[in-house]
């Protein structure tokens, strides 16, 4: 059996339920004849209690007040009052009693009283005029809908919020009264609140026209058992709130842009890659065209001669963005391309009074240019109807223009961009943007005129002649670091030294900038010099290190410099090879490269392990000891590589993995693809075994490998982010070490012997009878004859004779004939005043009076005295 029914007849409930009314029943004497159980509920008594006693027993009155209840009942049949009844618990119950006087058939009286406690009947009536109120005068729109959304009650405010004032909207649903997309949308919120029972609030909708905005929520309607009466609505006038929002997110809007910009800008010294990030920070968020106009020499880091920009000076257009591409806008905005501007112009009047210039209607941009301008003919082309000029100023000094324009800002009109005309908001946000611009802008122009400057400075420090010593074939290539870098003291030379041999030098001295260049320059004078003393490797890094102090710029920039010298030496064939020497020593200098021919064919490409020893500069006074030279016999035809860390150590590989990386390259691999089984050949000391672009013997091939290595750094620097160019500065010194031409050089050895003058006069005459250097016979066979005499008489042990002749430019160079005279004994000869009463010490004083210059050098056995003498 169902108890559907019974459920709910439990659960129901209506405004008599909360009332509580109680009935009772008297007769014509005020004796209880009925007492509903309500009125028991209210006063505690049962009918057992009351039924037949006088209801007058309960009431706490006067006779006055019991009398004047009966003269109404009399009178009027009816009667209204309030009453204090005693409550069965001892207490007093209030309660508003309504009678009414009944008689039966018989004419009998009855009274039919109803009784309601007075605090349930004040709150339901206070209740009631607390609705009423609220839909009176609340400013708030109050709509209630049933169950088919159909309205109920309705304010006047929700009537006048709806535009429907004055109209009895009774029975009607919100399609009968708003717009038909609103009211569908509406309607569904309505049947999901119905359906499900959750509200819904704060919808904002914008009215027709957009210029105002309502906030509406929902919430259904249930009785208190439970039964859905229909959904509540009301509604706000929110238009100032949104405006506020609007105005706030506009102006976060601008904070963002502008922070964004900053981030764009920070990190650049470009000019023109400032301007181009400008440009694109501003599309789409800001405009739909946007171009930087500068002058030139903002743009090459010149000089700005005046504040202002003269009438006729052209402006290139250094930065473009556009939201819209196509034929059109390539032909207005041509990155590049130079702009006049005339004086009553919008650009030239931006310039002229350093104020923004804003035109937000095509009207206005007319008004502002000359007629039949075809760029403004152009403009309109792109649907432009709002623009705005904005100086760009940096320290009082005018740089350029920044130019940004919005297309379609017209209703209905253009490209759909639906944006709003420049306002005045607009242009207090695009003087900020071109302010902080034209900052980044001039320091741009600065770093790059500081640093073309450095630039220049540099390359005036660094070799302009690059001489080729006799035998040796040179390539090479200086790179300075990208343009985020400064000039950095990188360098490299090449210096000639008597009998054919020749020094190579590479360094770098430590941090970047001017200091760092002069550094440099004054660093490399200070080897070039000690390099004319002829000094072994060891010694001359000690003598540059001891003398660091002098050379760098004070105490607290003390000089911090890696280097590497190395010393080359032709020499004749031994055991069936033609092998030169090589002697080199390092001051902390990353280690050079040998590339050597392999007898079965291809290259092979190592890194020469010398000892690195302390950098230039560091730890006080440096002797000999503190660098080593090491000395070793190459094969002709070896290639020598000399450079700078910049080569090897990029952002993405340390040192030991560029080194690899460049010896790969130089075996001719591609190290991106490089491992054994596709054919390298890697030996105990880390080289490469291939064919690569050293293969040849040709100068052609250093020349190609220095731009392989090169090409490979930028591709890896591209790679990084670091755009094309390289992090940091590198000196490239490649060398192909040969022999002496044919015919250029002689060498004899003789023994300690009486005869060992007179065979080291005759073996100099007669090479010098076929060399064709017959005039110069005398002269050299007299001053070989005095240095092998000091020999003689001084040294015990083989003696060395060696005859060049140069055919270079330079020290050891054509039109000149070195003469070489080796013996054991360390001590070189010195000259001397030599009074007529000494025999000793003239020797060597006819060899510097003769010879065009002298000198001496130690070598690990022993020293050589050198002279030369001119061939013309």
């Amino acid at each position: 059996m169902s108890t559907e029914p019974t459920d709910r007849a439990a659960r129901a409930t209506s405004l008599l339920d909360t009332l509580r009314v109680g009935i009772v029943m008297l007769d014509g004497r005020g004796n209880v004849l009925l007492w509903s159980p309500t009125t028991r509920e209210i006063l505690g008594w049962t009918a057992e209690e009351t039924i037949g006693r006088p209801i007058e027993e309960l009431i706490e009155s006067g006779d006055e007040e019991r009398r004047a209840r009966l003269a109404a009942l009399g009178r009027t049949h009816r009667w209204r009052g309030n009453l204090r009844i005693r409550h069965r618990d001892g207490g007093t119950v209030e309660v508003e009693g309504r009678g009414s006087l009944l008689r039966d058939t018989g004419d009998r009286p009855f009274v039919l009283a109803t009784l309601m406690e007075t605090s349930r009947v004040r709150a339901v009536e206070h209740d009631l005029a607390a609705l009423d109120a609220l839909f009176a005068s609340s400013p708030l729109g109050i709509a209630l809908f049933d169950t088919e959304r159909r309205f109920v009650r309705c304010n006047a405010a929700f009537a006048e919020l709806s535009d429907a004032a004055g109209t009895d909207l009774t029975g009607r649903t919100v399609a009968e009264v708003l717009p038909a997309p609103i009211a569908r949308e509406v309607l569904q919120i309505q049947s999901g609140v119905l359906e499900t029972g959750r509200s819904v609030v704060d919808v904002v909708t914008p009215l027709p026209g957009g210029h105002t905005a309502l906030s509406s929520s929902y919430a259904r309607l249930v009785d208190r058992g439970g039964e859905v009466l229909g959904v509540s609505c009301t509604v706000m006038d929110v238009t100032e709130r949104l405006e506020a929002l609007n105005k706030a997110e506009a102006a976060r809007g601008r904070l963002a842009l502008l922070d964004d910009l900053g981030v764009a800008l920070g990190d650049r010294l470009d000019v023109r890659a400032i301007a181009q990030a400008l440009a694109t920070a501003l599309v789409p968020r800001f405009a739909d065209y946007a171009g930087v106009l500068l002058r030139g020499e903002v743009a090459t880091g010149g000089d700005l001669p005046e504040p202002v920009i003269p009438v006729g000076t052209p402006l290139h257009l250094l930065g473009f963005a556009a939201r819209y591409t196509g034929e059109r806008v390539e032909r207005l905005l041509r990155l590049g391309g130079e702009v006049v501007h005339e004086r009553e112009s919008l650009l030239g009047r931006a310039l002229h009074t350093g104020e923004p210039q804003l035109a937000a209607s095509p009207e206005e941009i007319l008004r502002a240019t000359r007629p039949g301008d075809p760029k403004v003919a152009a403009t309109f082309d792109l649907d432009v109807d709002s623009l705005m000029a904005v100086p760009l100023r940096a320290r009082g000094t005018a740089l350029g223009l920044l130019v940004v324009s919005r297309a379609g800002t017209g209703a209905g009109k253009g490209s759909g961009a639906g944006r709003e005309p420049f306002v005045d908001d607009d242009r207090a946000l695009a003087v900020e943007l071109a302010d902080r611009s034209a900052t980044f802008l001039d320091n741009a122009r600065l770093y790059a005129r500081e640093r073309e400057g450095a630039l220049m400075l540099q390359r005036s420090l660094l070799p302009q002649h690059i001489p080729e010593p006799p035998g040796v074939a040179l390539a090479y290539r200086y790179v300075p670091g990208s343009s985020g870098t400064e000039v950095g003291g990188d360098w490299f030379d090449v210096i000639p030294l008597p009998g054919g041999r020749a020094a190579f030098v590479v360094g770098d001295v430590m941090g970047h900038g001017l200091h760092s260049a002069v550094t440099m320059g004054r660093l490399r004078t200070a080897v070039r010099t000690l390099a004319g003393l002829d000094l072994p490797p060891d010694e001359l890094l000690a003598r540059v290190s001891t003398v660091g102090d002098d050379l760098s710029h004070g105490p607290d920039e003390p000089l911090m410099a890696t280097c590497l010298y190395a010393v080359y030496e032709p020499a004749p064939t031994l055991a069936g090879k033609r092998c030169g020497v090589l002697t080199m020593a390092g001051a902390g200098h990353v280690p050079p490269l040998l590339v050597t021919h392999e007898p079965g064919g291809g290259c092979r490409a190592r890194p020469v392990a010398i000892p690195s020893g302390m950098p230039l500069g560091v730890g006080g006074p440096a002797e000999r000891g503190d660098f080593q030279a090491v000395e070793m016999e190459v094969e002709e035809g070896s290639v020598l590589v000399l450079y700078t860390d910049g080569l090897v150590e990029t952002r993405e590989e340390d040192i030991f993995a560029g080194i690899d990386r460049v010896c790969a390259l130089l075996a001719g691999r591609d190290p991106r693809r490089a491992a054994p089984e596709e054919g390298f050949a890697f030996d105990g000391a880390g080289a490469h075994v291939s064919r690569g672009p050293l293969e040849d013997t040709g100068c052609g091939s250093i020349e190609n490998a220095c731009d392989v290595l090169i090409g490979s750094l930028r591709r890896q620097a591209g790679r990084a982010g670091g755009g094309p160019g390289t992090g940091d500065d590198v000196a490239l010194l490649m060398a192909r070490l040969g022999g002496l031409p044919g015919g250029t050089a002689a060498s004899w050895s003789f023994g300690t012997g009486s005869y060992a003058v007179r065979r080291a006069r005759e073996a100099v005459r007669q090479t010098l009878r076929e060399w064709g250097l017959a005039a110069l016979e005398d002269t050299a066979v007299l001053l070989v004859s005095e240095l092998v005499t000091n020999v003689l008489r001084y040294a015990h042990g083989p003696i060395g004779v060696r005859m060049v002749r140069g055919t270079g430019r330079d020290a050891g160079g054509e039109g000149v004939l070195t003469v070489e005279v080796s013996d054991p004994l360390p001590e070189p000869p010195r000259e001397r005043v030599v009074t007529e009463e000494q025999e000793g010490g003239r020797g060597i004083q006819l060899v510097a009076a003769e010879a065009r210059r002298w000198g001496t050098r130690q070598g690990p056995e022993g020293k050589t005295v050198w002279f030369e003498l001119p061939l013309d």
